[in-house]
């Protein structure tokens, strides 16, 4: 895959993060452990950040290396809510506003950059 291709699919697959959230938060469980989602290096997108190394040329690579990680973060944290029945705090970490959505907007801002560049 090439490096437009890879953004692309990344893009889709940490969008779909909102939803998985809100069903970890609705049931109490995920099938993702909070030990899965914490590394940045574990989701495809992240294996191919790290795997690659011509992508460390790139001027966008560090500041969505960055992002990405931030987003585990975060994404980890809020499981952790939701997995230990902390529904209320869980649904409020999703929200408009909040890290979460903010990381999420800057994130997929970034990779959109980075794909135009290529």
């Amino acid at each position: 895959m090439n490096v437009k291709d890879q953004i692309n699919a990344a893009i889709a697959a940490h969008g779909q993060w909102k939803a998985r959230l809100r069903t970890a938060i609705e049931k109490g469980s995920s099938e993702f452990t909070v030990e899965k989602v914490t590394p940045d290096n574990n989701c495809e997108f992240g294996r191919w950040l790290y795997g690659d190394p011509g992508l460390k040329k790139s001027p966008s690579y560090e500041k969505v290396r960055q992002m990405h990680a931030e987003f585990h973060r975060e994404v980890a944290r809020i499981l952790a809510l939701a997995v230990t029945g902390k529904k209320a705090q869980a649904m409020e970490a999703i929200s408009i506003g909040q890290p979460f959505a903010q990381l999420s907007a800057r994130l997929t801002s970034a990779m959109v950059d980075w794909r135009a560049a290529e």
